[in-house]
């Protein structure tokens, strides 16, 4: 097999499932298009079980501007996964919904491919064409329930925003081809490296602007502004996606630009990058205990978790940084999936709200889903025996090595504030009585196992997690 094809493949399987799901979409009912759920859930399976055949053989194509090393291939497991729940979270929501529209399941492929391409990107220009085929997908899926205006008005946010978060992503591109005579991410590093910049007034301007860009992405402060309006008003599926496989891409692709093409000035941006995450975890956790809706608290959670996520990049690092903070992503991806899923079958048709008090008595009404709710919550707080746990030891232990210390504290400190309106949604669901006049349907096959995988999946990486940091420890960046 050619050798660019086979560095492809997981991306050419999903966008070949997108097409066929397109086509298959024409030939369909109404009723029947649920099915077409599967036809890419299949897509992503196979796409998953040919990152295995990449593992062992990490090699470059397209003259240095793609790379399938250790860094992207896991990169690819954490977007498949989470691509793959939310699908399971999709069909069924999607016909509550009356939103049940075939080109939905392939815009999510797509938007899976866009993220895949930003992590396997050795050049500046590969990561944006991957973010531009990531972000349209995401504005075109943040509207997708076309009735509801609140929808409409998240797309419309998002894709504002998201532009001037373009332009100045590409105009940092821009500047640092001028100050180096490249895009390679390779050959950036020995450019700065043996201290041949042409410029070094382009290369800060250019830094800046790439932070800009990918703090709009991942929901850095002050770049967040657009995420609790998002959050609430797209499709909870979509959001679910989008506080996962989203935000693992942007980190992804800041970490591959950051801890290997400027690597050698880490000393010089690691300022900067401490501010921000400082603020981004104080702002997150802070405003997050005034929310009175789960789904807009979460959607400060995660602007919270992005900083605790940048303290990875900050160590600097390029294997320990990058191990820790693609086991943090895992563990993330895992929790929030479950987390929306839930907050999907406690909303009524047509709802973008959802106030503490639909909780109240959840461990009465339905124990498991409390239970699931409650191991979602104490992850994302950091409590022991849950992958949160275990993946802010991890980055916490980067910083520390580091000599980061007082980051690191900071990061506890956030840590422990962020256990309160955690808590509450527990305090909640198991302490106060349920509204007499609500009810439920059942659980859909797809939900039942969302969540079941998520709980392993939250305990498997909270009580084992030697074996996969011992897999991304001796893996990252190959080709740096």
């Amino acid at each position: 097999m050619d050798n660019t094809v086979f560095t492809l493949l997981p991306l050419m399987i999903l966008v070949g499932f997108s097409l066929l799901v397109l086509v298959a979409d024409m030939m369909l009912a109404r009723e029947q298009r649920p099915a077409l759920g599967i036809v890419a859930l299949i897509g992503v399976i196979v796409s998953l079980i040919s990152c295995s055949w990449l593992w062992n053989a990490p090699q470059t194509a397209w003259s240095d501007m793609i790379v399938s090393d250790h860094f992207a291939l896991f990169s690819y497991i954490i977007f498949l996964v989470s691509t793959g729940l939310t699908l399971l979270l999709s069909m069924r929501y999607l016909s509550e919904e009356d939103i049940q529209f075939g080109e939905y399941y392939a815009l999510l492929l797509l938007a899976a491919t866009g993220a895949m391409l930003m992590a396997s990107g050795l050049d500046l220009m590969t990561i944006f064409i991957g973010l531009e085929i990531l972000s349209i997908s995401v504005y075109i899926l943040a509207g997708f329930a076309r009735r509801n205006e609140r929808s409409l008005e998240s797309a419309l946010k998002y894709f504002l925003l998201g532009a001037f978060a373009t332009g100045f992503f590409l105009y940092g591109i821009a500047m640092v081809y001028g100050a180096t005579g490249t895009t390679n991410i390779k050959v950036i590093s020995q450019v700065v490296s043996e201290g041949t910049i042409r410029s070094q007034s382009f290369l800060w301007i250019g830094i800046a602007l790439l932070v800009a860009g990918f703090g709009f992405k991942v929901a850095l402060f002050p770049f967040h502004v657009w995420t609790p309006d998002v959050y609430e008003g797209a499709p909870t599926s979509v959001t679910a996606f989008m506080s996962t496989a989203v935000k693992a891409a942007g980190f992804a692709a800041f970490g591959r630009v950051f801890l290997s093409a400027l690597q050698p000035m880490h000393a010089d941006w690691t300022g900067i990058l401490w501010i921000l995450a400082v603020f981004t975890m104080f702002f997150g956790n802070i405003t997050a205990i005034a929310q009175r809706s789960v789904k807009r608290m979460l959607a400060y959670s995660s602007i919270a978790h992005a900083g605790y996520m940048l303290i990875a990049i900050i160590a600097g690092d390029a294997n320990l940084s990058s191990g820790s903070l693609l086991f943090y992503l895992l563990g993330y991806a895992f929790t929030n999936v479950a987390a929306f899923g839930i907050v999907i079958y406690l909303s009524r048709k047509g709802e973008t709200e959802f106030d503490g008090k639909d909780y109240a008595g959840l461990a009465i009404r339905h124990p498991w889903l409390a239970f699931v709710m409650a191991v979602c919550m104490v992850s994302l707080a950091g409590i022991p025996p849950t992958a949160g746990f275990m993946g802010k030891f991890y980055i916490f232990s980067a910083a520390i090595k580091a000599k980061f210390y007082w980051l690191a504290v900071l990061g506890v400190i956030n840590s422990v504030i962020s256990v309160y309106y955690y808590l509450r949604v527990i305090f909640v669901m198991y302490f106060e009585k349920p509204a007499a006049d609500y009810v439920h349907g059942t659980l859909s096959l797809g939900m039942k196992i969302v969540l079941i995988l998520s709980v392993i999946g939250i305990f498997q990486l909270g009580t084992v997690p030697g074996s996969v940091m011992a897999l991304l420890q001796n893996s990252m960046m190959v080709f740096q």
